[in-house]
C-alpha cells in the first residue's frame, strides 16, 4: 500500500470526542521514549507528521491522522512516563484504555517494543491486558538499527519467551528501524490487508 495523502484530523482527550465517521482505525502505542513519533513519520513517509522529541511524554491526546483518505492512523500518548503527577498518569492511563476497549472502529493495536532492552514488566502487563479485553494488536520491535542482528534477535526472542509464560501463541510481529527504513512495507502491507477486507464486508 502507498501513502498519498497525511492530513492532521484532530487530537482529543477521550474516545467518546474522536471521529464517527466509522473510518477503520489503527492505534499506535509504547512505553515513552520507544520511538513512536519516528515510526509514524516512517510509515507515512512524512518528516514530521509526528513530532519527534527526546523529551518523554509529548504526546498528551489521542491524535488523529488520515492517511489516503480512508483510514485513520491513532497516535496514543506512551505509557510508563513517570515525569508528571499521579493524578496526571491516571487520567492519561484512563484516556488510552478507554480508547482501546470502547473504540467500535479500531481495526488493531500496534504495541511498540524497544528492541535494544530486556523484556520490561509495563510491557508485558499491558500486552497481557489487552489479552484480557480482546482487543487485537500486533507487537512491533523499534529502534532493530542499533543492535547487531545476533542480538537483536536474542533480544527479541527473550521478550517472546517473557510473553509466553501468559500466552499459548503470540501475535503478529514486526521489526521495524526508521533509520534503515525497515518494516514499512510490512506494516502498510498488513494495514492494507484489513482495510480489503473491511471495505469488501460493508
Amino acid at each position: 500500500m502507498d501513502v498519498k495523502q497525511v492530513a492532521f484530523a484532530g487530537s482529543y482527550p477521550s474516545e467518546s470526542q474522536c471521529p464517527g465517521d466509522g473510518k477503520p482505525e489503527y492505534a499506535f502505542i509504547g512505553r515513552s521514549n520507544v520511538g513512536k513519533s519516528s515510526l509514524i513519520n516512517l510509515l507515512t513517509g512524512r518528516k514530521n507528521i509526528a513530532h519527534t522529541s527526546n523529551t518523554p511524554g509529548k504526546t498528551q491526546l489521542i491524535n488523529y491522522f488520515l492517511v489516503n483518505g480512508d483510514w485513520y492512523l491513532v497516535d496514543l500518548p506512551g505509557y510508563g512516563y513517570a515525569r508528571i503527577s499521579k493524578a496526571k498518569r491516571r487520567q492519561w492511563e484512563l484516556m488510552i484504555r478507554g480508547y482501546l476497549s470502547k473504540r467500535s472502529s479500531l481495526q488493531c493495536a500496534f504495541v511498540l517494543i524497544d528492541s535494544n532492552i530486556p523484556p520490561q514488566q509495563l510491557d508485558i502487563e499491558f500486552i497481557n491486558w489487552l489479552g484480557e479485553k480482546s482487543i487485537p494488536f500486533v507487537i512491533v520491535y523499534t529502534k532493530a538499527d542499533r543492535l547487531k542482528p545476533e542480538e537483536l534477535e536474542a533480544n527479541t526472542a527473550l521478550f517472546r519467551e517473557a510473553l509466553l509464560e501468559h500466552w499459548n501463541e503470540l501475535p503478529q510481529q514486526f521489526t521495524t528501524s526508521a533509520v534503515r527504513k525497515a518494516g514499512k512495507e510490512e506494516i502498510l502491507q498488513f494495514i492494507g490487508g484489513i482495510n480489503k477486507h473491511f471495505y469488501e464486508t460493508l
